[in-house]
């Protein structure tokens, strides 16, 4: 996780950030799920199909992949732009800025001579050159070029030191037929699970800091996450509503395309107020938040609920609290922050880059008709006694899945409705 916060990951050499401004190609590898046997050819397609939706706004851009690998042409494109796009796609763990050269001695020790004065390595830099040659009809071995390009290149910048175990700076020459590729700079992708290759689940998204950090960190292990909102209208305002429109708009930076269904919730919250039950108001609300999620779970085909709740943090948090308010829910309630800190978390939110929107002071439902004194420790029989009794209740449940607005949210517009299919199927039949 340092490695996605810092943004490059270890064995980036010094002065090697310059080189991404004059690169013709970015090589893109593959993260953890390569280990997955059968499912490998399946996960790479996945990752090829975000990559393509998110380079869509780059039209120059031609993409091709081979095993473990996804290599972007530039063709003229922004580098560091698009490298920024793609080391948001989950799957993708690393990405390494490249010249390219015809696969010719000369023009690969004139490439490596130019690459090396645009990194600029400060004197004192340890340095190695790595060359992999792939193409066998290259009249040299690796092992006899590391020292034909090493020698001349430790000539012209002597202030280099030759470290061949663990150099700060490692030059790579991949020698292919027709081209060879060069480059030493690995930027950190996001790593993790492509996404959707371990189904599809439901977010509980307010406006807080705590549930898009749960969506994030779901995305990362390969879940599609559909967000729910539940809003109060006219005790929540509009500019809560836009909060989580912009919310989701981030989190669809990693994902492409997200879809929010916002649900009506102000006559479910109003009905548990006057009941003489103040103190078990939140555990009711939020039971009655997981039997909607869970109805648009099974209309969406989702097969999960997820929340940002971290025991202990809040009332309807403790371990009796998750217990009684999680039983109103067949599905699973996946909780990917239930062991982290609160700063752990807010560390988190600054790196995905929600926390300065989670911040503003615009009131979600959450934080209305909040008791001074919410139970811990609720009993089971009696909320559900409340909940039989309470009148017109399941009408009230019926009509808020009924009123729920449901809107498609991408990374480069504005949202738009969104009736039955989502946006990332249609793109699924468009590519393959």
């Amino acid at each position: 996780m340092k490695e996605i916060e810092n943004g490059l990951a270890a064995g980036s050499g010094p002065g090697t950030t310059r080189s991404i401004e004059y690169a013709d190609m970015l090589l893109l590898r593959f993260g953890e799920f390569t280990l997955k046997g059968k499912n490998r050819s399946r996960f790479e397609k996945t990752v090829l199909r975000h990559v393509k939706e998110m380079v869509r706004p780059f039209p120059k851009v031609s993409l091709s992949k081979e095993f473990g690998r996804i290599y972007v042409q530039l063709n003229g494109e922004p580098a560091e732009e698009l490298a920024g796009v793609l080391r948001n796609v989950f799957g993708i763990a690393s990405i390494s800025p490249v010249k390219v050269s015809l696969s010719d001695f000369d023009d690969i020790l004139s490439v490596s001579r130019n690459f090396l004065r645009i990194a600029a390595p400060p004197a004192g830099t340890t340095f190695k050159v790595n060359v992999r040659r792939v193409w066998k009809g290259f009249p040299y071995g690796s092992i006899e070029m590391n020292k034909l390009i090493s020698t001349p290149l430790l000539q012209s910048y002597p202030g280099l030191l030759v470290d061949v175990k663990s150099p700060q700076m490692e030059l790579k020459i991949e020698i292919r037929e027709g081209h060879t590729y060069i480059f030493c700079e690995n930027i950190a992708g996001v790593g993790g699970f492509p996404l959707g290759t371990n189904g599809k689940a439901m977010l509980l998204l307010s406006g807080g800091i705590d549930s898009p950090v749960a969506g994030w960190s779901s995305m990362r292990r390969g879940l599609e996450v559909e967000c729910v909102h539940f809003y109060s209208f006219p005790y929540t305002s509009e500019l809560a509503r836009q909060k989580v429109v912009d919310l989701t708009r981030v989190l669809s930076r990693y994902a492409g395309v997200i879809r929010l269904h916002l649900v009506p919730f102000t006559e479910v919250q109003t009905s548990f107020t006057g009941i003489g039950q103040d103190n078990l108001i939140i555990t009711l609300m939020r039971r009655a938040m997981l039997k909607i999620a869970t109805r648009l779970a099974e209309r969406e085909g989702a097969l999960a609920l997820v929340t940002g709740e971290s025991l202990g943090q809040v009332a309807s948090q403790t371990l009796s609290s998750m217990n009684v308010i999680g039983r109103v829910t067949p599905l699973p309630l996946l909780r990917p922050l239930v062991m982290m800190d609160k700063s752990e978390i807010v560390e988190l939110s600054k790196t995905v880059g929600t926390y300065d929107l989670s911040i503003l002071p615009y009131e979600d439902c959450c934080t209305l008709f909040v008791p001074k004194s919410p139970t811990t420790n609720p009993n089971l029989r009696i909320v559900d006694k409340i909940e039989a009794t309470l009148p017109g209740y399941s009408a009230l449940l019926d009509a808020a899945v009924a009123g729920t607005e449901t809107v498609t949210i991408t990374p480069y517009g504005d949202e738009k409705p969104s009736d039955v299919v989502p946006a990332q199927a249609g793109l699924q039949e468009e590519w393959f």
